[in-house]
């Protein structure tokens, strides 16, 4: 390998690196705002319940 090809290569793993990690972050903010939902709407059921017994 040449030194262009390094120095691509070197760019092409960071790159690739940084798209991962904004993958992982990504997937944690979408897991907890289903996780927030969840509660939300189970906290309404349980109103709900509550109000029609």
């Amino acid at each position: 390998m040449n030194s262009i090809e390094t120095a691509r290569s070197n760019i092409e793993d960071v790159d690739y690196a940084l798209e991962m990690s904004d993958l992982a972050k990504n997937q944690i903010l979408v897991q907890s705002g289903t996780a927030m939902l969840a509660q939300a709407n189970m906290v309404s059921q349980n109103i709900l319940q509550l109000l029609s017994n």
